[in-house]
């Protein structure tokens, strides 16, 4: 097994989350507004870039730029800088990859969302592995949760894989997701199962070139290969997990949304458990449109008996302002006219991390208890 290091979950308050330590901004005020300050006195001009909405900063005597932007509905908003025509991260805030780039990012608490804030409960770790990939003929990261006590212990775990989304990888849901937050107290609650959560980067290069995709079986088969055949045979290998497929678990957000939907449902032999998050293979993107459900998952109608009883949980969400919305609500109409056993919740807010970890949360939940 190789460790590069450790992390222990829950490093962060959720004050300091989205700064760097003994620093004061970005800084969250009490109505939500963010308020930024730069230090660039040869600049010519000086913008805040929060989740598309171009703020222009206010330049004092010192040198010093300030803005305040809007009030702002909890989650967690990637920014950037724009100084003088060029996009940077802020140097007073911690970086997280998303958007297809390093961005720095502010995180607006929930009220009443305590499970995703650290804890006075027993934590898990958090392990940064590499395994050698035979996809891409290149060692690759992994980022591996554990739960409380599980170095002390002698017991076997069941293991989620979790994706992230398109412009993301292995970092998303362990950083920005708060999965080792969720995990933690979910489990000291008693609300969930001891279980094992791997993120891996499903960003595979195509054996023609460029990154394997796309909505389709056909385009998913990089990934495929890379999780099946690598992933977990490296996770079963050196962790201390259940091998059955009823103690596997596959789940993600938007593009790794439709990878769970196609890879989790079309290989039952492997998992019995799948969690579809905010995909847009439903419709609401460009160029998407609503599927047909029989012919991208064979049986899944035709056969539905079989279908449901090969799955212990099927668990779709989706964000309420999300443009994909009405699209995943028709698709979750279709399956259960179908008599597809799923179940579907919806919550307040975009496409956007606030949604996913309360689908995390909710999915978490339901799994490894039958």
């Amino acid at each position: 097994m190789r460790t590069v290091r450790w992390i222990l979950a829950g490093v962060f308050s959720a004050i300091c989350y989205t700064q760097v330590v003994a620093q004061i901004v970005p800084k969250l005020l009490s109505d939500n507004k963010v308020e930024f300050t730069v230090k660039a006195p040869e600049a010519q001009k000086v913008q805040v870039d929060l989740c598309g909405t171009k703020y222009d900063m206010i330049k004092g005597a010192d040198g010093i730029w300030k803005v305040t932007s809007n009030s702002q509905v909890p989650g967690f908003h990637y920014y950037s800088l724009i100084i003088d025509g060029v996009s940077v991260a802020d140097p007073a805030s911690p970086s997280f990859y998303g958007c297809g780039r390093w961005s720095s990012a502010i995180d607006v608490p929930e009220a009443g969302m305590d499970d995703f804030e650290v804890q006075a409960v027993p934590h898990g770790q958090v392990r940064i592995m590499h395994y050698y990939s035979e996809v891409d003929k290149a060692w690759r990261p992994l980022m591996v949760y554990t739960p409380a006590g599980y170095d002390e212990g002698k017991q076997k775990y069941p293991v989620v894989y979790i994706q992230h989304g398109g412009g993301e990888d292995h970092h998303g849901w362990m950083e920005q997701g708060r999965t080792a937050q969720i995990m933690d107290n979910l489990i000291a609650a008693g609300k969930a199962v001891p279980m094992i959560v791997v993120s891996a980067n499903s960003n595979v290069r195509a054996r023609n070139g460029g990154f394997g995709g796309g909505y389709s079986w056909q385009g998913m088969q990089n990934f495929r290969s890379e999780l099946i055949d690598n992933v977990i045979p490296f996770v079963e290998k050196n962790f201390r997990v259940k091998k059955d497929r009823k103690s596997r678990a596959m789940c993600g957000l938007s593009m790794g949304g439709g990878q769970s939907f196609y890879i989790g449902l079309r290989s039952p032999e492997v998992f019995a458990n799948v969690g579809v998050f905010s995909t847009g293979m439903f419709g609401g993107i460009a160029g998407a449109a609503n599927i047909d459900l029989e012919k991208e998952v064979p049986g899944m109608l035709s056969d539905t008996k079989t279908f449901n009883r090969q799955l212990d949980v099927l668990f779709v969400s989706c964000g309420e302002q999300d443009p994909r919305i009405s699209y995943t609500r028709d698709i979750v109409k279709k399956m259960r006219d179908g008599g597809v056993e799923v179940k579907f919740n919806s919550y307040p807010g975009d496409h956007e991390w606030q949604v996913w970890r309360k689908s995390l949360h909710e999915f978490a939940q339901y799994l490894f208890k039958k």
